[in-house]
């Protein structure tokens, strides 16, 4: 039987146009692994059978829950209500899951909102000083969509790539993340590489990164 834990907002933070930072209480002994995530809902009638995955952006040992949420109001579904709770109001949280983890230095691709793993990742990685070294390309459709960029900026120096689909803004690359780019940019198919973001782009990224040499055991991504 699955455990759920009812847990109070306690603040927000407008991150981007569309993406807001939560803290919620922390269940008692209610711990995760950086890269990990859990099933929430909102506590209110109507909505209690609607479970979304959310992942942790914060550190495990800090006082409360946090995540980083996108909200997509096209689909009038959880991330729409999210976006409009106020401090007081509750969520429900489940167990943890998940199975991306960090397994060394290695190359982050990222899509939009697929950046939350890494972010719950790259901090600890940055609190312990060993966040420097791994490169990420970080994928969006225009500069005002990129979650954290300055913060990823810091972590990752010159290991930090944005890429934009839809703008040419200075300082961006305009490119997709495809076997051609990733050809140009990476030399060393045998080490670790961590996919997030949307499901077509993390099969079509998972299968290219194979035909170019990584093995399976390497690429790691939620399946």
């Amino acid at each position: 039987m699955e455990n759920e834990y009812i847990v109070k907002l306690l603040e927000t933070r407008q991150v981007t146009h569309d993406v807001k930072q939560f803290h919620f209480e922390k269940p008692r002994g209610y711990s995760f692994v950086p890269g990990q995530a859990t099933d929430m809902t909102i506590n209110k009638p109507g909505w209690k059978d609607k479970k979304n995955p959310f992942t942790f952006t914060g550190y495990n040992d800090d006082p409360f829950l946090q995540f980083t949420i996108k909200r997509y109001p096209d689909h009038h579904g959880v991330t729409d209500q999210l976006h409009q709770l106020k401090p007081g109001e509750t969520v429900i949280v489940h167990d943890v899951w998940g199975a991306i983890e960090y397994r060394g230095t290695g190359v982050f691709l990222a899509g939009g909102a697929g950046i939350t793993p890494f972010l719950a990742i790259f901090r600890q990685l940055y609190r312990e000083n060993k966040a420097r070294g791994n490169t990420l390309y970080f994928s969006n459709k225009t500069a005002g969509d990129v979650i954290e960029h300055q913060e990823l900026l810091d972590i990752l120096g010159v290991g930090a790539n944005f890429i934009l689909s839809n703008d040419n803004t200075a300082g961006y690359l305009h490119t997709r993340i495809d076997k051609a780019f990733l050809q140009s940019q990476i030399t060393d198919f045998k080490q670790p590489f961590y996919i997030c973001g949307p499901d077509q782009m993390v099969k079509d990224l998972a299968d290219t990164l194979q035909q170019l040499g990584a093995s399976p055991e390497a690429v790691v991504f939620e399946k």
